[in-house]
């Protein structure tokens, strides 16, 4: 499959920053299908440019934060960097303050502090996806100290923890309420009042997530697949085209 862009990814607990350089060429793909994915999107021109394209409105550059399950489709060509911050993160929950309700909004300097010259930097740096780790983390850290919140329910806190700690078997929210001494149906309840996501839906996110992590470090898509406990990589890559709006394969990852 032909490849579209190129991109660096770094991942941590609760988030991950991926900057990409997608070139402007004849026969490259404008933008990518409309999709939805679970973690606030902060998006980045740095030097290039893109634009979000939602349902009744494109919102260009240079900063956009798109808040978790609203469907959009991207639009970009030079270097840009998206933030993806989980909404359950400290971060997550400040963003779900700042987001007040809108599926999405320009964003100003003063609320993600220097972003896009910390991003450039590490970007430019010898160890590239070890700065850029630490920068998004430090990104995360000045968002979650702008912004006054209300943390997790600590036994959705220790079902997340759980889910993490058991992707590769099969993590289902009977023996995840079983972790905290409640019943399925009131854990279940529970875990979508406080994430606004059903469970099982919720474990598909993390086993992306460290998909794409296994991939990025070095793995085939194959292997990155049952790293992450999916089937075979054809149900990785449904999984990511619908998350994302585009194969897995058409992404050159390091």
């Amino acid at each position: 499959m032909r490849k579209i862009a190129s991109g660096h990814i770094a991942f941590w607990e609760g988030g991950s920053l991926w900057v990409f350089d997608i070139p402007s060429s004849p026969g490259a793909p404008s933008r990518n299908a409309t999709h939805a994915h679970h973690a606030f999107q902060l998006t980045f021109s740095l030097g290039g440019s893109f634009g979000l394209h939602l349902k009744d409105r494109v919102l260009p550059g240079p900063a956009v934060l798109v808040a978790p399950d609203t469907p959009h489709a991207f639009e970009a060509s030079g270097l840009v960097a998206l933030l993806f911050v989980e909404p359950e993160s400290h971060a997550g929950r400040a963003l779900t303050r700042l987001a007040a309700g809108s599926p999405a909004t320009p964003i100003g300097a003063e609320q993600t502090r220097q972003a896009q010259s910390l991003i450039g930097e590490a970007y430019g740096a010898p160890a590239r996806r070890a700065a850029l780790r630490q920068t998004g983390m430090e990104i995360c850290r000045r968002i979650a100290g702008h912004v006054q919140t209300v943390d997790l329910d600590r036994r959705v806190r220790r079902m997340i923890r759980w889910a993490n700690e058991n992707l590769e078997g099969t993590p289902a929210i009977n023996a995840a309420a079983g972790q905290v001494g409640l019943s399925p149906s009131r854990a279940s309840h529970l875990f979508v009042e406080q994430t606004g996501l059903p469970f099982r839906a919720y474990v598909l996110w993390l086993r992306l997530v460290r998909a794409v992590d296994a991939h990025a470090g070095g793995l085939s898509l194959t292997e990155a697949a049952h790293q992450a406990g999916f089937a075979d990589s054809a149900h990785l890559s449904r999984a990511f085209r619908r998350m994302f709006g585009l194969p897995a394969a058409s992404l050159e990852l390091s």
